[in-house]
């Protein structure tokens, strides 16, 4: 079986000029380093948790040593990971002082017998698998001092959290023995409360990962994503009427609720990068497959995948 890994470095928010190419060359190099992984005999959780690692080693990206600041200026981030072979998975929320939550995750799913470790009880946990601690101060940057100055000082002013999220880092992969897996990282949102928690470390929203189904990694408005369990939502559509495991970064939606209001969930998917059979693809926005469909008479979802064409991710359909 050929295997596959899909990238995305967060889509709730526009992307300046002067950074779209730091951008793009770090989702690149994650996706090169899981696809690496994969190529090498790794398992699918190794390609993700391997490239989601890539992710919060860069600062360009809202996750590990990029994450955003709360409202006390301190870093607080959360992850997820789960292994499609057995539905096994892990996360970590409010995590402080590390450098890839990612790996803690990963280690709660292996060597717990818990899901979901928060705040005082994961930094416990990391102390005891010798998970190395980082100075507050050498997570937080100065682009990100500067955007929480400027959210304080935009208090007044209405903003919705959508446009505060500043993305999501995440990735799913397909190996050799057709296991899939997912992993989502982030800093959440600017200027957010103390132990706020959005949709990345609850299994279902963040993420998900079935063997049977398909892995999707989720990015967005956090609050609006935990309301539906995104994740998990889309997966069990795709189970109704896909002939065959889909492997899709999902980003942003539309939620229509019963009062037909919508609710955003984001700007798009900027940027994604998959590997497949060797080749490396980068895309924008404008270069996305998109699939729309009505869920349930109640969710309009839209899909952004790789290589779509007449609305079916050829590229990522085993």
């Amino acid at each position: 079986m050929n295997p596959v890994i899909v990238v995305h470095g967060g889509g709730a928010s526009n992307i300046s000029k002067d950074r779209k190419e730091r951008v793009r060359q770090g989702i690149i190099r994650a996706a090169t380093e899981g696809y690496k992984i994969l190529k090498d005999g790794g398992s699918a959780v190794d390609a993700v948790e391997g490239a989601v690692t890539v992710l919060e080693d860069d600062p360009e990206f809202n996750a590990g040593c990029g994450s955003v600041l709360n409202v006390n200026g301190d870093v607080e981030m959360d992850a997820s990971i789960m292994n499609g072979k057995d539905l096994s998975a892990g996360a970590v929320s409010a995590a402080r002082g590390i450098a890839n939550p990612i790996k803690l995750a990963r280690l709660v799913m292996e060597r717990t017998t818990h899901c979901f470790l928060t705040d005082q009880g994961a930094a416990k946990f990391a102390a005891a698998m010798g998970v190395p601690t980082v100075p507050q101060e050498q997570l937080v940057t100065e682009r990100n001092l500067k955007r929480l100055e400027k959210e304080k000082h935009e208090k007044g002013a209405f903003k919705s959290d959508c446009e505060k999220n500043l993305g999501t880092v995440g990735a799913v992969a397909l190996d050799h023995n057709g296991n899939v897996a997912y992993a989502t990282s982030t800093g959440g949102i600017v200027n957010k409360m103390v132990g706020r928690v959005g949709d990345t470390p609850c299994i279902g929203s963040g993420g998900y990962a079935d063997n049977n189904i398909g892995a999707i990694s989720t990015t967005g408005h956090g609050e609006s994503i935990l309301k539906v369990n995104l994740a998990r939502l889309t997966l069990f559509h795709v189970e109704q009427d896909a002939p065959s495991r889909l492997l899709t970064a999902v980003t942003s939606s539309r939620l229509l609720v019963g009062s037909g209001k919508k609710k955003d969930f984001g700007r798009g998917c900027r940027p994604v990068t998959g590997l497949h059979e060797g080749k490396a693809e980068g895309f924008g926005r404008p270069h996305l497959g998109q699939q729309s469909r009505r869920l349930g008479g109640e969710v309009d979802l839209r899909l952004h995948a790789l290589g779509g064409r007449q609305g079916r991710p050829a590229a990522l359909w085993n």
